[in-house]
Order: C-alpha cells, then sequence, then structure tokens
C-alpha cells in the first residue's frame, strides 16, 4: 500500500482489492445466466441502498450518464425546474436545458435552495424538478424529503441525483416522493467508475417520452431487464458489472445502516478537525439544510495556499480535493466515502494538521478531536 496514493476525495475512492480481483477473470456471455445472476444481485442490493421498491437498472456509463437518462426519458419537452447550489446541480440544469425548458433556481454554493421559490413555479405549472441530494462541490446536503414532498403537492416529477449519497447515507427515495434517483459507481459504493444505476418510480413510466435517446432509452432498459436471464439491451461494461458485484457482496456484509453509520461517523470526525484547528466550514445552513455525510469541505484559512495545503498533503502520498470552478483557491474539501476507516481518516487529518502549522497557522489539535470522535 505504500506506494498507492491515499484517495480522500469525492470520489474516485480507493477500491478494495476483492472488488479489483473481480474484473480479472476471463471474460463471460452478457447474455447468460451468470451475468444475468450478477446483474440481479446487484440491483437487490442496490433497491436497500436507495430505500425503494422500484425497479433499477444499470447502465454502462457514469454517474452523469445516469442523470442524463432521468431527464432524456422523463423530462423531453417539459417545463423544469432546476434547484442549484453547485457545480453538479448546474450539471442537472444544463441537461434539463438540452430536452426541456429549464428554469434555474440558482442559490451561490454552499446556500440553502430557496424553497419558497421552487413552490411558486410548481404552482405556475412546472412539470419537472431536479436536485442534487449531496452536492460535493461545496459539502451541503439538499432536502430531499421537503422537495419530494412539495413535487407530489403539485403533481410533479421529481428526478434526484443520489450520486454521492446513496450508499454512504440514509436515502429513503419511495418515502421521500422521489420518482428517480441515480447513484454512480465510484462514490460510496466503492466500485470502479464507469457504472449507474437509476431507479424509476410508477409515476414515471406513465409519463415516459415517446421521443427518446437510443443508448440511455429507458424503455429498452425495462424490456431487457425484465426477462430471465436479467439482461442489458446493449453490450455492458461486464468487469465493471462483476467488480460492483463483489461491492454489493462487502455492502451487504457491513449491513446498510452501518454503513450510513460508518460514513456518518467518519465525517463527524473531520468536522471535529475542523473545529479543532479554528478551520470554518464552508457550507451554510438552515433548518433543512445539513453537512454532507460524505464530504467536508472548509475555508482555506488566510495566508494559506491551496498549494500549500495540498500540496503538502499529497508529499505523504494522500490526495484531498481542492475547490471547483469559483472556488479554486478558497476551500479543501476531503471525501469519506467508500470503504475508508479511522486508520484512513487519522492519516489524512494528520498530514493535513502539519500542512497548516508548516504554512504557520495557529492549528490546534484536530486529529486529537477526531480521534475522540471515531473511539466515541
Amino acid at each position: 500500500m505504500e506506494h498507492e496514493p491515499l484517495l480522500m476525495i469525492p470520489g474516485p475512492v480507493p477500491i478494495p482489492q476483492r472488488v479489483r480481483a473481480a474484473m480479472t477473470r476471463q471474460a463471460i456471455n452478457h447474455r447468460g445466466p451468470e451475468f444475468g445472476a450478477a446483474y440481479a444481485d446487484c440491483v437487490r442490493t442496490l433497491k436497500t441502498l436507495f430505500g425503494t421498491a422500484n425497479e433499477l437498472y444499470i447502465i454502462s456509463g457514469s454517474g452523469s450518464a445516469g442523470m442524463e437518462a432521468g431527464v432524456a426519458n422523463f423530462a423531453r419537452d417539459k417545463r423544469i425546474v432546476s434547484l442549484v447550489n453547485g457545480k453538479f446541480g448546474d450539471r442537472f440544469a444544463k441537461i434539463g436545458a438540452r430536452y426541456g425548458t429549464v428554469t434555474v433556481l440558482e442559490s451561490g454554493w454552499g446556500t440553502p435552495l430557496d424553497l419558497a421559490a421552487l413552490e411558486r413555479e410548481l404552482e405556475a405549472g412546472a412539470e419537472v424538478v431536479t436536485m442534487v441530494h449531496n452536492e460535493t462541490s461545496a459539502g451541503i446536503k439538499n432536502p430531499a424529503p421537503e422537495v419530494g414532498k412539495l413535487a407530489r403537492k403539485h403533481d410533479a416529477l421529481f428526478i434526484m441525483d443520489g450520486v454521492t449519497s446513496i450508499g454512504g447515507d440514509d436515502v429513503r427515495m419511495d418515502e421521500w416522493g422521489v420518482d428517480i434517483a441515480v447513484v454512480g459507481s465510484q462514490k460510496c459504493l466503492a466500485a470502479p467508475a464507469g457504472l449507474a444505476a437509476i431507479a424509476v418510480g410508477e409515476r414515471a413510466w406513465d409519463r415516459i417520452s415517446e421521443k427518446r435517446p437510443f443508448y440511455l432509452d429507458m424503455a429498452a432498459y425495462r424490456k431487457s431487464g425484465s426477462g430471465t436471464p436479467m439482461e442489458t439491451p446493449y453490450t455492458p461494461a461486464v468487469p465493471l458489472f462483476l467488480a460492483l458485484c463483489e461491492a454489493c457482496k462487502i455492502i451487504e456484509e457491513e449491513g446498510v445502516p452501518a454503513r450510513a453509520a460508518r460514513h456518518r461517523r467518519m465525517t463527524e470526525a473531520v468536522r471535529a478537525a475542523a473545529k479543532g484547528w479554528g478551520v470554518d466550514l464552508f457550507p451554510q445552513l438552515d433548518e433543512y439544510h445539513a453537512y454532507s455525510n460524505t464530504v467536508t469541505a472548509m475555508r482555506l484559512p488566510e495566508g494559506v495556499t491551496d498549494k500549500d495545503l495540498r500540496g503538502t498533503v499529497k508529499q505523504f502520498g494522500i490526495e484531498i480535493a481542492g475547490g471547483q470552478d469559483h472556488l479554486k483557491g478558497k476551500i479543501f474539501r476531503i471525501g469519506t466515502m467508500g470503504g475508508v476507516g479511522a486508520q484512513e481518516i487519522l492519516a489524512t487529518l494528520a498530514a493535513v494538521q502539519f500542512a497548516l502549522k508548516k504554512s504557520n497557522v495557529a492549528a490546534g489539535d484536530g486529529v486529537e478531536a477526531a480521534a475522540e470522535v471515531l473511539l466515541g
């Protein structure tokens, strides 16, 4: 492990050896029973993580492919409201603009979404709402239950990006009134990048567009997935499916509630370290918004550059994330997704603490504060 970098970013995450090994086997027939059984096993586990009894299918493509599948199949030529308070909410809005008429309700990155403005748009006839549940660009968790309630009240579809929350936080798609939800493989699932899972509820199936994309046609995925063995409509990335299947086995061995609790504890430890250092967390919260449970965004202290901080941490073989777009050089982010535990957290925080002190920031002992959380 000494020569392998430790990725403590908001994905991709370190991949367990068992998962890596699953990709090295000889190819199998993607129309045969072995692949179908692996696909079905993944779906079973993923439904638990999504908190859904809805149909769920896996696409060979990144989380963005899943986002686009949701919009292209179920929001084409519709009035879309896109809630934006970070980079990936903005991406959702840009995808929506390719297929429908979009109204963007934008807040500053890491600040609360305007739910009152959302209700006004729904009252005016908006038919679809898009939202990122866990906005990693700013370290904020957005209020899916409240948005789902408003969407149902006004008979609008709710499409949710759960790319960085599903598998690492408590997600309840059906209970929250989410019609379409998406996850990416390389985040909290701790599998290789390149797969997206999308769950679709009955209200969405009733409103599927007649004019659909070819490769991302969810009706085609539904048809192929309903057979025995379960199949994809087009050639899938078989090694990635086998790796995801192994990752799902690891998730089941840990247990879904325990996995969410571990992610929450790891992130609480990072937040405790920030408090110990006197470093401000970036997001601004209200009664409906919360800190992310899978990534922590912090403001760079005065006098510390991104190069000073992340560059020093990288010398220890550990990668943490900086800010994106206009937040470059203003914040840094530590991801706590996948299979990470106390060892990885404490190593990362010790490296950050060293970098802060090297930059002459009077940092307190954040590592000790984090250790107290981890042992608690």
